[in-house]
């Protein structure tokens, strides 16, 4: 077997490498576990030193590392250099609060002394999507590192060269290449890994069968597994939202890195009274997007990183046109070298409609009307997943964040990842928390220790 990667604005042939072997797999483990009995000993303070080493590098090399997201996955170079400016903000910010993040506290018992401790798992294998090849990674290896543990990245195939400098980046950080390694694992040697009892845990982000599938093999092993899964975000425009930046939210929120992200908004239910005119505003603003080769500066959508991803979308965009949904823009993919599907708008969607009921990964907004808020409400929960919601009003207590399905609700912005907020979905979005105080603590063995 031997994996690819096609450079999905050309269809050219980049490179192409072998799984690792079983020995490789070995030698990665045995690693791993040594690198993490050391670094465990080191002081916070020493962490932290290296989390800070590792955002500097981000910055002084952003450039170059942006150029490999846009080679290997398509995103435009200026989102692609937006990523590596996060990942230095998330190793930034872990290695400024990791600490107290990471604080013990004294509980009152009938002890001397009774105490909470965070003590480190492990190791803990790290498997990463290729929509945000720096960022999906970063977003787990800054906490993860931070709490004393040691990684494993088994990154997607078609984004090797980010996964390798992924590593690199910590390597140089740290003066060990052992305590974040990269193992090109096939989609066969996975379980095994997983059940090997050099690993502690498991963080997958990834489709929902993936998910579903390395839960599985988790649990039966008793293993930790944090899951951040798929989505079909809710973005409801009520009848008082200033449909301005409605429209400008919508723009950003569906279209950013070609429609390709978990949290992207997917289902735009838009209130009867105003949909005229959002629906006039935001399709003179896609068909202004431009579409194109995304090393330009100037190009805002650029290909889909796969050729079966473009065929999938051409599925549930076909599919739901032949249920009577109506195209307004778009709607087929481009007839041009390179997997582009340009920015759609497809209207009249309903409820068992591929583009209502499936994640719709890829540049495609679907837009729903509705008479009243029990509507809105009651449609926008009306899905399987529940990652994130958005909410555009002038009163945001007409819909309170309790009455969306969904891990987090923001008002008036679009959904977004914050190293402050913890991040994860609830339903078949996943299960677990990263970033924040929450993502710190999804790998550690919160202690009880009693002095009697």
């Amino acid at each position: 077997m031997t994996f690819k990667t096609i450079n999905p604005t050309t269809e050219k042939f980049l490179w192409d490498f072998k799984p690792a072997t079983q020995s490789q797999i070995e030698l990665c483990l045995t690693n791993a576990v040594k690198a993490q009995i050391s670094w465990q000993e080191l002081s916070l303070k020493a962490r932290a030193k290296v989390l800070h080493k590792a955002a500097n590098i981000l910055r002084k090399e952003e450039i170059r590392f942006a150029k490999m997201i846009t080679l290997e996955m398509g995103k435009p170079i200026l989102e692609s250099i937006g990523e590596i400016r996060k990942c230095a903000w998330v190793c930034d910010h872990y290695a400024e609060f990791g600490e107290k993040y990471l604080v013990g506290r004294e509980v009152k018992t009938d002890a001397t002394r009774s105490f909470i401790q965070y003590d480190p798992l492990g190791t803990i294998l790290a498997i990463m999507p290729w929509n945000f090849p720096f960022w999906q990674v970063f977003r787990f290896a800054a906490p993860t590192l931070m709490a004393g543990n040691s990684a494993i990245l088994k990154h997607a195939p078609n984004v090797p060269r980010c996964a390798e400098m992924c590593v690199e980046i910590f390597a140089e950080a740290c003066g060990d290449p052992r305590l974040f390694q990269n193992l090109r694992a096939s989609l066969e040697d996975i379980p095994r890994i997983i059940k090997d009892d050099r690993i502690q845990a498991v963080s997958l982000t990834g489709s929902e069968r993936a998910g579903s599938a390395v839960g599985a093999i988790a649990g039966s092993v008793i293993k930790p597994a944090l899951l951040e899964l798929g989505g079909s975000d809710p973005f409801i425009v009520l009848d008082d939202a200033d449909i301005d930046k409605a429209v400008n939210g919508a723009i950003s929120g569906r279209y950013l890195n070609a429609g390709q992200s978990c949290i992207a908004a997917k289902r735009f239910f838009i209130h009867d009274d105003i949909y005229d005119s959002f629906l006039s505003k935001v399709t003179e603003k896609v068909r202004a997007l431009i579409v194109g080769d995304p090393t330009r500066q100037t190009t805002q959508i650029g290909p889909m990183a796969r050729r079966d991803l473009l065929e999938e979308l051409d599925r549930q965009v076909t599919e739901s046109v032949n249920a009577g949904a109506k195209i307004i823009v778009g709607g087929s993919p481009l007839k041009q070298e390179g997997w582009f599907y340009p920015p759609t708008i497809v209207t009249n969607v309903r409820p068992g409609m591929p583009l209502f009921e499936e994640e719709i990964f890829g540049p495609v907004m679907a837009i729903i009307s509705y008479r009243n808020i029990a509507q809105a409400i009651e449609l926008a929960n009306q899905t399987r997943f529940g990652l994130g919601g958005s909410i555009w009003t002038a009163s945001p207590q007409r819909i309170a964040a309790n009455q969306i399905k969904a891990g987090s609700v923001f008002y008036n912005s679009i959904v977004k990842s914050d190293p402050r907020l913890p991040f994860g979905g609830i339903r078949r979005s996943g299960i677990g928390r990263e970033l924040g105080r929450e993502g710190i603590l999804a790998f550690v063995n919160t202690k009880t220790v009693y002095l009697a």
